[in-house]
Formats: structure tokens, sequence, C-alpha cells
């Protein structure tokens, strides 16, 4: 098990370039559907403008977000019709809501589900799983983050309303130096399992 300070420790640990192999089991349909997708994760360091547009977006101040990050994904799953694709990016900024930093608000520019600015609440575990839960106007999503090693990241989700499912991914950080292409991330999709949502 990693030492993981704080959330903050945690997602600065979560940036780089990504592979995800997704599984996602579709409760109504009794059925499993794989995915893949490449993930890149940057820091916004305190200060950053983008943290203040996202505190302006969820009507929080800026003071209160100790850092955050910008998260593109392209990614494919199994049942997409042809020529249908997941692209799609996000900013998010944390507010811990004490002194050690472990357990406070996530505050996105927008949803997963929906594309209007949320804010979900995080807590980290006695395992230094990181737990993310956020609710919205139809449903709500709760998952797991965890650091199997340093460049082996591990998730579980369940969404429930109206698409009931539940996936875990394998993600696996890029080490190679090679630029961000539209190339690499087709090679990441086309390994058939990835993640639609990114993060």
């Amino acid at each position: 098990m990693l030492d993981i300070s704080d959330a903050l420790s945690f997602f600065r640990l979560s940036c780089g370039r990504w592979t995800s192999q997704r599984s996602q089991h579709h409760l109504l349909h009794r059925r499993a559907e794989a995915g893949a997708s490449f993930i890149v994760v940057e820091e916004l360091l305190k200060g950053d403008e983008r943290l203040a547009e996202i505190a302006e977006r969820n009507n929080e101040s800026v003071e209160r977000i100790v850092g955050g990050c910008w998260v593109r994904w392209s990614g494919s799953m199994a049942w997409d019709r042809a020529g249908e694709s997941h692209e799609d990016q996000t900013m998010f900024g944390l507010i811990p809501e004490d002194e050690t930093g472990r357990r406070g608000l996530l505050l996105r520019d927008r949803g997963y589900a929906e594309k209007a600015p949320v804010a979900g609440q995080f807590r980290m575990d006695e395992e230094n799983g990181l737990i993310l839960t956020t609710d919205y106007e139809m449903m709500s999503s709760l998952e797991r983050f965890w650091f199997a090693g340093p460049n082996l990241r591990l998730r579980t989700s369940t969404v429930q309303g109206l698409s009931n499912n539940a996936s875990f991914c394998m993600e696996t950080r890029q080490l190679d130096d090679r630029p961000e292409t539209s190339h690499n991330a087709q090679t990441a999709i086309s390994a058939a399992g990835l993640a639609p949502f990114g993060w």
C-alpha cells in the first residue's frame, strides 16, 4: 500500500498519461461490456485561473481550493455504434473540510452525467483509497480509486438512477516519452477495454 497523506497527494500521484481497460456491467440487461481509453491528467496549482472559474461556477470561494486537475480522455466501448466515440475533458478543484485533507468537497466544472457544474464529496479510507460520491438530479454515483503500485491505479464505480451499472477499471501509467497524439490515443482505445467517463 502506498503512503498517501491526503487527497491532494493522491491526485498529484494520478497526474500523467494512462491507458485504461474497463469492464462495465449493465444491471438491467444483465450483460457486461468491455471498453478502453486513453487519459491525460494534469495538475492545476493553487492560484490557477481555471480553479477560480470552477469556484465561480459552483458558488464557492476560490481561496478554499487547495489545488485540482485537468483531465482529458478519449475512448470507446464495445456497444458503440459506427463512428461513435467518447472524448471529453473536465476540470476539478479540491476543498478539504479539515486539517488532514482526507475528506471534503470535489468541485467539477461539469458533471459526467450532466453538463452543469457539480460538487461531490471525497474521503480517503484506511487503505489510502479515495472514495468519491456525487449526486445528480436523476442519479448518483459512488467511485473508489486506489493504487496497486505507483504506475497502476484501479477503480470501481456504481451508478444508480436512470442507468444502473457497475464497473471495474485498470489504469496503467504510460512511462515512455512519446508526445500525446491521436495515434497514441487510438492505440490505447484499440486495446479493447475502456472507460467512457475518464475519471
